[in-house]
């Protein structure tokens, strides 16, 4: 005859936990990992905490029982390995999930391809140029764009034990601590998901990594209205959200609805400001040119509208894309024209927060209605 799974856990039936006042398969404390190769066996304990009292005893008393039992059922026994887990603490209440994080920004648009990832990244290192502790958090969920703005398409993400939990480590780099559902997925295949998958994903980003002290976390949000912008909502009670559109009647007439959206009294987080990107075209060569491609300032007359701020207008230059592709935001280039756009678009940001919170109480999380 040879050892069998059932064997060791009938040994393990036998030995009481005194934690619980019952045996290690009654307080399922078995991994269920358990491997036999040959006389060896191995497998796992899973405590509730890595300094448990009773592990070391626990363990021996396992062990001494495995040999005993085996030994009396006539099996050879060669190493016997107990390895041990603890058990992965609760992930936070919703309302206090994020204590260090001072404000919470959503970056929106209505429609996609008006360069509301770029402005994403570039308003997040304007801030850290600014001095800042900011975080980025990509949400865009079927188009991660995080990766290659940053040239983290190669990133790993790990995680590490922290009070008793797995939490997941963010990238770092210029100054930004960076999440992207772009980190798990193959960037060459499509991302397929139900509504539930993807909002699930968004809440390990948030409440299960270790996001740490920050003065600003931004949320790069998918474009339109969607169940991963009731799920941010829910999970978070928002500073302030930054709209995204071109000057173009059509992209317009989505932003609107996404700033009804935040400003829905279901949801009611404050619109922080619009930014018209690609505002106009100015040619290198050119660079006191202003040529109007997508209509002229059609997003500053939405904002006095709307009754919101303009926060700034971006041109469209080749740099811009020629910065993102290259894993280098433009507004490193801060001696730029473009540059400077966006670094006072930060600061109007910074301004428009100091004002929203000096006058607002803080914005709860929407509740969940069962």
């Amino acid at each position: 005859m040879a050892l069998y799974p059932n064997l060791i856990k009938e040994a393990l039936a036998q030995v009481i936990y005194p934690g619980t006042k019952k045996n290690l398969i009654e307080s399922e404390m078995l991994a269920g990992d358990i491997r036999i190769e040959g006389t060896n066996v191995s497998f796992t304990l899973t405590f509730e905490k890595e300094t448990d009292p009773f592990m070391k005893s626990v363990i021996k008393a396992a062990e001494a029982n495995i040999r005993h039992m085996c030994e009396q059922a006539g099996e050879a026994v060669g190493e016997v390995e107990i390895k041990t887990s603890a058990k992965q603490a609760p992930r936070p209440e919703p309302d206090k999930l994020l204590p260090q994080v001072k404000n919470v920004i959503a970056v929106a648009s209505g429609k996609g391809g008006v360069g509301k990832s770029t402005v994403s990244a570039n308003l997040a290192v304007g801030l850290a140029m600014l001095g800042y502790k900011v975080g980025l958090l990509d949400a865009d969920v079927f188009g991660p764009s995080v990766p290659k703005m940053f040239q983290l398409e190669d990133f790993k993400p790990y995680a590490e034990r922290i009070d008793g939990r797995d939490l997941l480590i963010p990238a770092e780099k210029y100054g930004v601590k960076l999440l992207s559902v772009g980190f798990f997925v193959d960037p060459n295949n499509a991302t397929i998901w139900r509504g539930s998958m993807a909002s699930s994903a968004i809440k390990q980003l948030i409440g299960d990594a270790e996001w740490g002290e920050l003065d600003y976390l931004l949320i790069d949000m998918p474009p339109g209205t969607s169940d991963i912008h009731l799920t941010v909502v829910q999970t978070l009670g928002l500073t302030g959200a930054v709209v995204v559109s071109t000057p173009q009647q059509v992209a317009l007439a989505d932003a609107r609805k996404g700033i009804d959206m935040f400003l829905n009294e279901k949801i009611n987080v404050p619109v922080l400001g619009l930014v018209e990107n690609m505002a106009w075209f100015t040619p290198a060569e050119l660079p006191q040119n202003r040529y109007y491609i997508f209509g002229n300032e059609g997003v500053k007359a939405l904002a006095n509208e709307m009754n919101v701020p303009l926060l700034a207008q971006i041109p469209v230059v080749q740099g811009i894309c020629e910065s993102g592709d290259d894993g280098r935001p433009i507004v490193m280039n801060y001696d730029s024209m473009v540059g400077q756009s966006f670094l006072s678009l930060a600061q109007a940001v910074v301004t428009q927060v100091n004002l929203r919170n000096a006058n607002r109480p803080k914005t709860e999380r929407v509740k969940v209605e069962k």
